[in-house]
């Protein structure tokens, strides 16, 4: 494809040889005379004046360098749909495959495309034009939007609904049970019924080997755009907002409320029962045993304001040099102040 072109495409202003051919995208630092990088982050721009790369996305407002740019707002979206002309992921055609088990109560809608060992269950209702990669398991009474693309070995469980367009990457488990124990007469742990399904909204992506608990009452909810990372946990009666990312290792306690364009960062945490409320950030392994409200950014375990616990950090890290410091003060006002003295035989003071 002719830069030229790819500008076109993208909605770029070009800024350089729009006949340059070029044949793929690749990051700042490995990309060649044929390929396209972008800079959407200001740390990165002297590896700009320094690539081998044909061109560079950047914003309008980037300074010049030797490579040609294409300059836009979002160069990372722009990257991300250029990534889309070089790269097509493998195509799979409708059909059935013969090893696949579908109840004969399932509905299968048009377009499907069911790989081996696929089973579907009774009363399964898949929408239009879905994606079964194999070892995908369906439980009874599961329906499903449009498009739905499950890789192998993803389970849904039993009366799980999913919206339209929702991907669901390797080993991810929609409806497991929720952990949920009663400690009996006997003082054994007995399980509680986890009666409620999941509910997925459309264009949600559930990653890889990520799990979201079904309810034991009620339903538990994630909202339209919502994008579930690898390895988290959504225990069970949780409701989740839209356009909320959930990174990796994140783990969301029973009945927890997250809003909407919340972005919970890797290995963050929530105690049941918690709110948090719309646009919230909660920085890398932090947690949070209490509601915060909306806009607010949190950082640290126990989790509190991210701007006093940035300092909190620096006066952390200068302790040991502060504990000597305080010592020398201490010691220096001790050999300053004289010993108190003691009456003589008459009573006054020498």
């Amino acid at each position: 494809m002719k830069l030229g072109e790819l500008a076109s495409r993208l909605g770029a202003e070009l800024r350089g040889d729009a006949e340059l051919e070029i044949t793929g995208v690749k990051g700042i630092e490995e990309a060649g005379p044929t390929e396209i990088t972008f800079v959407a982050n200001p740390r990165y721009a002297g590896l700009a004046r320094k690539t081998h790369a044909a061109a560079v996305l950047v914003e309008p407002e980037f300074q010049e360098i030797g490579a040609a740019t294409l300059r836009l707002k979002n160069p990372y979206l722009a990257f991300s749909r250029a990534l889309a002309f070089f790269y097509q992921p493998p195509v799979y055609s409708p059909g059935i495959h013969p090893t696949a088990v579908i109840d004969l109560g399932a509905e299968i809608g048009e377009g499907a495309h069911i790989g081996a060992y696929v089973v579907v269950g009774p009363h399964v209702r898949l929408g239009a034009h879905a994606t079964l990669l194999p070892h995908v398991v369906l439980y009874p009474g599961v329906q499903t939007g449009t498009h739905l693309f499950a890789h192998a070995h993803a389970v849904v469980r039993e009366n799980c609904v999913l919206g339209d367009h929702v991907t669901l990457e390797n080993g991810a488990i929609v409806g497991a049970d929720g952990f949920g124990f009663a400690k009996n007469e006997s003082g054994h742990w007995e399980k509680i019924p986890q009666s409620g399904p999941v509910r997925l909204g459309s264009r949600v992506d559930v990653q890889a080997n990520a799990c979201i608990d079904r309810a034991t009452v009620g339903a538990t909810e994630i909202g339209e755009g919502t994008k579930v990372d690898n390895l988290v946990q959504v225990g069970h009666g949780s409701r989740v907002g839209e356009n909320t990312l959930l990174c990796a290792q994140t783990g969301l306690a029973g009945s927890s409320i997250v809003g909407n364009n919340v972005i919970l960062a890797g290995q963050t945490g929530i105690a049941g029962h918690c709110t948090v409320g719309d646009g919230v950030i909660l920085t890398a392994q932090s947690a949070v045993s209490h509601d915060v409200p909306p806009g607010k950014m949190i950082s640290g375990s126990p989790g509190f304001d991210n701007r006093v616990w940035l300092r909190a950090v620096t006066i952390f890290q200068r302790l040991p040099e502060l504990l000597k410091r305080l010592d020398r003060v201490e010691k220096k006002l001790a050999a300053q102040t004289p010993p108190e003295s003691t009456p003589d035989q008459n009573g006054s003071r020498e």
